[in-house]
């Protein structure tokens, strides 16, 4: 773990809590920064978690300022959805391991986890790509992923490298799979662009598949599983949800359609027939999105942001 990183956190939260908060913060830094794995035993690293929560609210957001974000992406994460709270209780577990060895480390993930509400066991996962030696704490992530808490999910799956940069292939389309099926934001996990394959955009067209015998709705965030992956089979099924309409969401499959190579098709639909009123005066964003070819996941993103305020 880079002391800038902590650092930086720990910066975040003294400019977002009270005299109160700060001094609880500077007392059990105090009290854990120099006994690192002597001193202080991973039962009293647990409940410093704990007693955080009466010093700043649970709903407040850390809300970065644009620096402070950019400078957390270039250290390697991204705190832009954590609230205080999370900040808060990983800048005290972070200070109890800068010292610790990497053995007690991992027992402390472990025991904290073990004894952490809904809010810890999140503040906990966000600090996965934060930790020295990630690859130890696979377990614990692929734990998170199996839960059935989207809040858990998300902590490890979204705003956050350490998926893309340690599990296996199955672990990770997996993931990108459940992430899917649960409707969470699939454009937010990290490096999803970069880890597109055939055997994912097989995954994502056969639930797709299920979906469509069901008679029931594909997320739009499947399309951004295929990439230039689908081959023919991706690419008719990206024609056949352009004929759909709402809440199928034709925009998405459109975009997909040009995320995949086929930018001048994905045009000529949105302009429509020449006897019709063109769609670029209905989907202004999209076409804006087409014309910029923007086939990025944070791109899909925008868009999804946008249709969402102006669905019926």
């Amino acid at each position: 773990m880079n002391a800038d990183c902590l650092a930086l956190i720990a910066g975040c939260v003294a400019r977002r809590t009270t005299p109160a908060a700060q001094a609880f913060l500077a007392a059990a830094g105090r009290e854990i920064g120099g006994n690192s794995g002597n001193g202080v035993e991973p039962v009293r690293l647990a409940q410093l978690l704990a007693l955080a929560s009466r010093h700043v609210r649970s709903t407040q957001a850390l809300d970065p300022l644009p620096q402070e974000r950019e400078a957390a992406l270039g250290a390697g994460f991204d705190p832009s959805r954590w609230g205080v709270l999370d900040a808060l209780r990983i800048v005290l577990f972070l200070t109890w391991s800068r010292s610790a060895p990497a053995a007690g480390v991992e027992a402390a993930f472990h025991h904290c986890l073990r004894f952490a509400d809904l809010g810890e066991q999140c503040a906990l996962y966000r600090s996965l790509p934060l930790l020295a030696d990630g690859e130890r704490f696979l377990a614990s992530a692929a734990q998170g992923c199996r839960s059935n808490s989207r809040a858990l999910f998300e902590a490890v799956a979204c705003d956050s490298p350490y998926p893309a940069r340690h599990f296996g292939d199955t672990a990770w389309r997996q993931l990108v799979i459940k992430a899917i099926f649960i409707d969470a934001p699939v454009w937010r996990v990290t490096g999803l662009d970069a880890r597109l394959s055939p055997e994912l955009a097989r995954m994502a067209l056969d639930l797709h598949d299920e979906r469509r015998s069901a008679g029931r709705v594909t997320p739009p965030a499947l399309w951004l599983c295929l990439g230039a992956h689908g081959g023919a089979r991706g690419v008719r099924s990206l024609r056949e949800a352009l004929g759909s309409e709402p809440p199928h969401a034709p925009w998405a499959a459109a975009w997909a359609l040009a995320r995949a190579g086929a930018h001048d098709e994905a045009l000529a639909w949105l302009a429509g027939p020449p006897e019709v009123e063109p769609r670029v005066k209905l989907d202004p964003a999209l076409a804006l999105a087409l014309h910029r070819r923007d086939y990025s996941q944070q791109a899909f993103g925008h868009l999804a942001h946008h249709f969402s305020k102006v669905a019926p």
